[in-house]
């Protein structure tokens, strides 16, 4: 069953475009980690938060994901890191065109 992962953060930039361009790598090697069907990047630049959602083909794939981002996170000096994993209902979903299969 797929899981939604939802990770935020404390983030002092950079947002935007700028933002993308720094990370581009780093979003291209997300595709390859096991299980992921897809990420929604996340930013709040007033609020100073960045993050993702996340879909993954099951919990195992979701957690251990979590456990290497937030070790690396926490290597490049970010705190307040918050991960939940959720189920997703996906009759619900599907009326509002969510992208779950």
């Amino acid at each position: 069953m797929a899981k939604l992962l939802q990770v935020d953060f404390e983030f002092n930039g950079p947002f935007g475009e700028e933002m993308a361009r720094a990370l581009t790598e780093l979003a291209e090697s997300i595709n390859q980690e096991p299980g992921i069907i897809w990420k929604i990047w996340t930013e709040n630049q007033a609020e100073k938060r960045a993050g993702g959602v996340y879909l993954f083909e099951d919990e195992e794939s979701a957690k251990a994901y979590l456990d290497m981002h937030s070790a690396r996170l926490t290597q490049m000096g970010i705190r307040d890191i918050r991960g939940y994993i959720f189920d997703v209902n996906q009759p619900l979903t599907a009326v509002n065109q969510g992208p779950v299969a």
